[in-house]
């Protein structure tokens, strides 16, 4: 079987989009996975509606000899969206044509810095994980390269602004998709740091500032990557051999944070793209990560102690989907100030993701780290719930005692804190010292038990026990767990707003 290449498709008479020239104006920071089947993928899309047409250069922070398998493809590879979309199933294919090689700076260095002189290019993107944005005092100027990501784009910037000077317009628009707190800006800041530690000039530090526009942006899609159990048939398929197939949810969203004229050169409203360009990008991360994450953390503990296994398997269990359901649009939504409109079309896009029939995504995965993702993902809408209701949202209050349930274990390994789930063991992964905290009170009475979490400001910051009423809600709410099963604490709160809604 031939490998993937333009000639091989030239060859199979392929009739889809494909782009084989155009000049570089996108430098990527990161060849991965998720790049591939969302930033890369939103370029394909706009090169082929729009005036875009613009190939990507990437440069890959870490793969060893990931590079080769790019370019002995020319670029390109096969992207399989895939799930639910209003109601039905989907199963799109694309070739994916708008990268034109991928560098590897360890092995030639030059060939990064080179791009510095490329007139045509304009953007930069990057996803180098959420270690990626960080600042190493031990980078050097002479180094090639540095160890930190933002140390080579500030090598590169500084190469950029020897070969073009002060020259308007030879600055970049730099879209940061990494999972950290306003990206964009934290992205500059090791940047600045930089130029000062190296005593780069004045003149630099005032161009990085008015030349270049650092994007925070929001980026949202499921990616499943390379799928190892379908690859050889799914090449069988397409008629030739692609070793870097990608995979991901239909799904996709960017809200990237900056001006309007972002797009007069990112034309991304021509092309009926779900990207959003607007001056403030945190509501829309709050609505993420309360209602797609949020909803997560609060079933899928309590969904997997009632002996589920996959989230979709959850979602056609009429008790544990209206369970998410009920948190998802009576205490969630209510404490958000999107329009809520926008924020139930959201939450029903989530539940459909979730029954994505592509994607086995298991509840034990997702319950790694359970308590920082609680901290993060649930309390801020408990908290904003009582401020807002002067009452306790149930289920959000029965999602804490899931999770105190579910992290009740016996034993604890190197592995971490051994629990048991109907006379089976399943490990429980977190830090260590929350493993170790609840080693300590695996025999305490669910009272003691319930105080000590609540209690315990390292976890969560605060004091929860001051929450009114929340402390006994959630003894309350273990004492069934225990008694009669996280299922049946589901049903009877689904059942509550049933009879209320008569």
């Amino acid at each position: 079987m031939e490998k993937l290449s333009y000639k091989t498709l030239e060859e199979q008479k392929y009739n889809g989009y494909l782009l084989k020239d155009a000049p570089e104006r996108v430098l990527q920071f990161g060849e991965g996975n998720f790049m591939r089947a969302f930033v890369d993928h939103f370029i394909d899309v706009l090169n082929e509606k729009t005036n875009f047409q613009s190939k990507v250069v990437l440069c890959q922070p870490r793969s060893p000899k990931k590079n080769e398998a790019i370019n002995a493809q020319d670029g390109l590879y096969t992207l399989f969206l895939r799930g639910f979309e209003h109601g039905k199933k989907v199963n799109q294919k694309r070739v994916i044509s708008c990268v034109s090689r991928c560098l590897n700076p360890h092995q030639d260095y030059q060939a990064l810095m080179d791009c510095a002189k490329n007139p045509d290019l304009r953007f930069i993107t990057c996803n180098t994980t959420e270690s990626g944005i960080v600042y190493d005092s031990s980078c050097r100027l002479e180094e090639e390269p540095p160890a930190s990501y933002p140390a080579k784009l500030t090598q590169f910037l500084y190469q950029r602004f020897l070969h073009f000077g002060q020259e308007k317009g030879k600055g970049f628009i730099i879209l940061a998709c990494e999972l950290i707190e306003d990206n964009g800006k934290e992205l500059e800041k090791c940047v600045l740091q930089y130029a000062s530690q190296w005593n780069l000039p004045e003149s630099f530090v005032d161009w990085v500032k008015t030349e270049n526009l650092f994007c925070s942006t929001l980026v949202d899609r499921i990616v499943t990557g390379y799928p190892r159990g379908e690859a050889d048939a799914l090449c069988e398929e397409l008629g030739y051999e692609d070793s870097i197939i990608d995979t991901g949810e239909i799904f996709g969203f960017w809200v990237i944070e900056g001006p309007q004229s972002i797009k007069e050169e990112f034309p991304v409203d021509k092309a009926d793209l779900p990207i959003l360009i607007t001056d403030n990008h945190k509501p829309y991360k709050q609505r993420k990560v309360r209602i797609l994450n949020g909803a997560h953390t609060s079933f899928v503990l309590g969904a997997y102690l009632a002996g589920q296994d996959i989230v979709r398997d959850c979602m056609e269990d009429e008790v544990i989907c209206g369970f998410m359901n009920k948190a998802i649009y009576e205490e969630i939504i209510p404490t958000l100030d999107l329009p809520k409109e926008e924020l139930e079309e959201f939450a029903a896009a989530v539940t459909e993701r979730f029954k994505n029939p592509f994607i086995d995504h298991a509840l034990l995965a997702i319950s790694l780290n359970s308590t920082s993702k609680w901290k993060a993902r649930v309390m801020p809408s408990l908290k904003e719930y009582v401020k807002r209701k002067e009452a306790l949202p149930a289920c959000i209050t029965a999602s804490f005692a899931f999770y105190i349930a579910f992290y009740n274990g016996h034993t604890l390994t190197e592995e971490g804190l051994t629990a048991s789930r109907n006379g089976n063991d399943y490990v429980i992964k977190d830090d260590r010292d929350v493993l170790e905290f609840y080693a300590a009170h695996k025999d305490d009475s669910i009272e003691n038990l319930v105080h000590a979490v609540c209690a315990n400001t390292d976890f969560w910051g605060e004091d929860l026990t001051k929450i009114k009423g929340f402390e006994a809600a959630v003894c309350d709410n273990l004492a069934k767990i225990r008694t009669n099963g996280a299922y049946e604490v589901m049903k009877a709160l689904v059942k509550e707003t049933q009879i209320n809604s008569l």
